[in-house]
C-alpha cells in the first residue's frame, strides 16, 4: 500500500503557519484518533479532505483502510504533536504515535484548508532517515 494517501487539492503561495492553524490542525487530527478508538468511522471520514473522501467513497472503506495500513493512528496508545510545517499546497503536522505494543512511529499528516476548516489530505509513516524536518 502507498504510503501517501495524496490527494489533488493544491494552494499555491500558502503563508506560514500560524499558531492559532495549528492549535486548529492538532484539533483536526486529534478528533480523528478519537474517532477511530470508537469505530467511528463516519465521524473520522469527515475530518478527511475531499480528496480523500472520493477516493475511499465510504466510512467503511477508510475505516477499512486505516485499521489494516495505519494500525498505530487506529489505536494509538499516545500521541504527540511535533513540528508543523509548510510544503507546497499543504502545512504538514508532523505527530509521534505509539502504538499498542509501546513503539513509536512518526508520522506527517498533510493538512490542506478547505471551505469547511482544516481537513487530512494524507498521511505519510516517516523513515528513520527523515526525521530531521
Amino acid at each position: 500500500m502507498r504510503n501517501w494517501i495524496v490527494g489533488v487539492v493544491l494552494a499555491l503561495g500558502m503563508p506560514m503557519p500560524s499558531f492559532g492553524q495549528g492549535n486548529e490542525i492538532k484539533g483536526v487530527i486529534s478528533s480523528q484518533i478519537e474517532a477511530f478508538r470508537s469505530d467511528d468511522f463516519s465521524t473520522a471520514f469527515t475530518f478527511a479532505s475531499p480528496a480523500i473522501q472520493l477516493m475511499f467513497r465510504t466510512p467503511d472503506n477508510f475505516g477499512r483502510m486505516v485499521s489494516q495500513g495505519f494500525p498505530m493512528v487506529w489505536r494509538p496508545s499516545d500521541v504527540e504533536y511535533l513540528g508543523l510545517h509548510q510544503e507546497p499546497g499543504a502545512l504538514v503536522q508532523r505527530v509521534q504515535v505509539t502504538d499498542a505494543e509501546g513503539v513509536s512511529h512518526v508520522l506527517d499528516y498533510m493538512m490542506v484548508e478547505t471551505a469547511d476548516g482544516w481537513k487530512i489530505n494524507g498521511v505519510e509513516l516517516v523513515k528513520n532517515d527523515d526525521l530531521s524536518v
